[in-house]
């Protein structure tokens, strides 16, 4: 015991110490509230955070070591968490993506970064903003609105605004051969929590606020936007049936509460009615009894 004191005196190299204090402040310093520390990224493989990356809008291509794209994600959660989530919702409304009106700020960003589409006609000027540091351009909260969509056009490319025409132009052929017509843009309404009823906060979400065939290919390209629709035809069928199942299910559930309702009154009346034939009897073989003894005491004495 006397070999391994309590409080042992460490020595440290020349200028040991001034690196230790100056590395400090770096492990104090504040995280904004409701991001998780980067250091769990630190435990998650290499496919998850690019997977993750994907989801916030980052591109994982462009980061060749693990710990600048751990960086870039705990960076960019906090660039989120920092956001107003009203400003958030403009975009949700303005492209249609399908959020719960109790969703998360991360959860909000992820549909954000799904949309990919050049026409920003009808976004808030705060709504823009938060579309232009999601993709990465660098805008201050006073940015103009053509000001803003000048950077994020100008971040797009040269080759990267072509292939967006051509597909445009692909679109509008599909387009025309389907003969769809551009359908006017309704109220946005949000999609009902899981397991929750849909109430006049958060109905269903509605099918005429969705991209038609045209933005999606210019969006997604040819197969991958009549990927898509067909996603959302077959979507859309199922969800249909399912609700006609549901239906028929309920009907079926009263039409046996009903019956089942019938048979518990009959049941209850017809004991009921054993109950006064017995009680009845009772009181007419009690009043034989009290007869015959009374005849019997009175009138044939012993």
């Amino acid at each position: 015991m006397s070999g391994n004191p309590a409080n042992p005196e460490v020595k440290l190299l020349p200028g040991a110490g001034g690196a230790e204090a100056s590395s400090l402040p770096a492990t104090t310093t504040g995280v904004i509230g409701g991001t998780p520390p980067s250091r769990q990224l630190f435990e998650m493989p290499r496919e998850e955070l690019e997977h993750l990356a994907d989801e916030y809008g980052l591109d994982p291509t462009t980061y060749k070591y693990r710990q600048h794209l751990v960086a870039a994600i705990h960076e960019r959660r906090q660039l989120i968490a920092s956001m107003d989530r009203e400003a958030m919702l403009d975009v949700i409304k303005w492209g249609h993506r399908p959020v719960t009106i109790n969703a998360t700020k991360e959860q909000i960003a992820q549909e954000i970064a799904r949309i990919r589409t050049m026409r920003f006609e009808g976004l808030s000027q705060r709504g823009l903003i938060v579309m232009a540091r999601l993709r990465g351009v660098q805008v201050s909260d006073s940015e103009a609105v053509p000001a803003c969509v000048k950077k994020l056009k100008k971040q797009e490319g040269f080759f990267s605004r072509m292939n967006r025409k051509r597909r445009a132009v692909l679109g509008s052929i599909v387009a025309n051969i389907v003969g769809e017509n551009e359908a006017p843009p309704s109220d946005y309404q949000f999609v009902p929590p899981p397991g929750g009823v849909a109430g006049p906060a958060a109905p269903a979400q509605p099918t005429s606020g969705s991209p038609t065939i045209k933005h999606e290919i210019e969006e997604s390209g040819l197969f991958g936007g009549i990927a898509g629709r067909i996603k959302k035809s077959a979507d859309s069928y199922v969800n249909q049936k399912l609700d006609e199942i549901e239906a028929r299910i309920d009907r079926k559930l009263d039409e046996i509460d009903r019956r089942l309702g019938e048979w518990r009154d009959k049941e209850i009346a017809n004991r009921i009615r054993i109950l006064k034939i017995t009680l009845w009897a009772s009181v007419i073989v009690g009043a034989f009894s009290l007869i015959y003894t009374y005849v019997k005491v009175y009138f044939w004495p012993h």
